[in-house]
């Protein structure tokens, strides 16, 4: 048996062990979903990609899945580069597990593990974050003020989540007051805080259902940016769920920034047809949440909406004039979606977008990935400026793709390799059922064209659930997939 071969049957057992199933269950699950020839030993673009003998320095900013994902399989291009990695977290949070916490099927020890598994000893880790990026002079400050200098960095900060730009709400309200916020977590400590609280929440909401009165429970998604942009509604549903299988409902408000469930048509067609399964659900949009009244349990909202003015004789129609007004919604629970943007350190440097509404976040090629000004640095995951692509599954596509091209530019190379703008969103509209929402930058683009991607499936719900988790562990964080 081959080196590669050795590798995928090790890490088949490994999926198998960890994700509990039969090794007839996982293969069926792992084979519908394309899992299985890739185990078999089918090449991975970092064993077809290229390579290069020069000494250079490479440093990578971030200690999540983007940052070790691009770590790995540079590395393997580059055998005689000096590697440094600047990231302060000792424990690495498989993030999409957060969910599964706040709906009661996972625990805080599923889904952590000691970072030092996917950080090589030969490479100089910094347990640090970085305060200051000096692209002029390639070189970085840490938040002990230490300089490290580069000859090509690769940007994999993560994303910020921002509470207090909400007027009234602080950190510590989460959990208090029917207040709630899966994202609630510190990565740098390896907390899955809201996650937890999130749970509590569920059953809470489902003890007020059961007194007799139905409560008003609130869903929020805010104007930025998010990760993981289905995640406001995997919790509506989820908890939704839970209190139907007890016979009980509540007056659910989903209250969105946008104007719609989802940004493709078919998927938002047939989250209504979700949403009819379920209690009374009020669809808010335009709506997003800027303060709260904590203690009175009011939420207040700046709602877009849009009047005619004059009426336009030559295109026969009205003028539409955008206006905004506040509006109060009392509310008995609340789950709350946090604004976000990129640290604090991408958005006060020249490496950000200067302009726009991608204003701070790192100024990447969409398709290339490398920054737009400064050809020696990349990016990888949920900072980066493109119009797609704040999901893990996206960051497993970025990372072939930033190995591939900046190992090009250190041969003198133009980068070729190109992101298409794959976005994976497993939409849990029950438990028990996904729509995985696969899309690229032209629409949708399911991994099995044959199945129906709007359509909720068990399959999907059984490999998000039991086979993703491994497969992440084993796979993706050893670019292997």
């Amino acid at each position: 048996m081959n080196k590669k071969c050795k590798t995928s049957a090790a890490a088949f057992e490994a999926l198998h062990k960890e994700s509990g199933m039969s090794r007839r269950d996982a293969l069926k699950v792992m084979g519908l979903t394309g899992g299985a020839s890739m185990m078999l030993g089918a090449p991975t673009s970092a064993e077809a990609g290229p390579s290069s003998d020069k000494k250079v320095k490479v440093v990578v900013v971030g200690g999540g899945a983007g940052g070790i994902m691009a770590l790995v399989r540079l590395k393997r291009g580059l055998p005689n580069a000096e590697f440094t990695i600047i990231a302060p977290n000792d424990i690495h949070l498989y993030q999409p597990g957060q969910v599964f916490i706040a709906a009661g099927l996972y625990q805080h020890s599923d889904v952590v593990k000691p970072n030092s598994d996917f950080i090589d000893s030969d490479v100089n880790w910094i347990k640090d974050e970085v305060a200051s990026f000096d692209p002029d002079n390639n070189k970085v400050v840490t938040r002990g003020g230490k300089e490290v200098g580069y000859d090509y960095m690769v940007v994999a900060t993560g994303i910020v989540y921002h509470y207090e730009w909400i007027k009234g709400l602080t950190k510590e309200d989460i959990g208090t007051n029917g207040i709630s916020s899966v994202y609630l977590s510190d990565l740098e400590k390896g907390t899955t805080h809201g996650a937890e609280v999130t749970w509590k929440w569920f059953n809470e909401l489902k003890a007020a259902a059961a007194s007799g009165k139905k409560p008003t429970a609130i869903y929020t998604q805010p104007a930025t940016p998010i990760k993981c942009g289905g995640a406001p509604q995997k919790i509506l549903y989820l908890s939704a769920d839970h209190l139907k299988k007890e016979g009980l409902g509540a007056n659910y408000i989903f209250a969105t920034n946008g104007g719609k469930l989802f940004s493709l048509p078919t998927i938002a067609k047939s989250l209504e047809h979700v949403q009819k399964q379920y209690d009374t659900i009020s669809n808010k949009f335009k709506h997003n949440l800027i303060a709260m009244d904590v203690p009175n349990k009011v939420a207040t909202f700046e709602e877009t909406y849009q009047v005619k003015g004059e009426y336009d004789e030559d295109l026969q129609e009205y003028d539409m004039i955008t206006k905004k007004r506040e509006v109060e919604i009392k509310y008995d629970f609340i789950h709350v979606v946090p604004p976000m943007s990129p640290p604090k350190a991408v958005v006060e440097s020249k490496l950000g977008w200067q302009k726009g509404s991608a204003k701070g976040w790192l100024e990447v090629d969409q398709y290339t990935l490398q920054h737009r000004r400064y050809a020696n640095v990349f990016g990888i995951g949920d900072v980066m400026g493109i119009p797609k692509g704040k999901t893990g599954g996206s960051a497993r596509h970025h990372g072939p793709i930033v190995a591939e091209n900046l190992i090009n530019v250190i041969n003198g190379e133009k980068p070729t390799a190109k992101f298409d703008g794959y976005t994976v969103c497993p939409l849990k509209t029950d438990y028990g059922h996904i729509i995985m929402a696969e899309f690229n930058y032209d629409g949708l683009a399911p991994t099995i064209p044959f199945l129906d991607p709007a359509k909720p499936r068990w399959i999907w719900w059984a490999f998000d659930l039991y086979m993703l988790k491994p497969m992440y562990w084993y796979l993706m964080m050893r670019g292997l997939m």
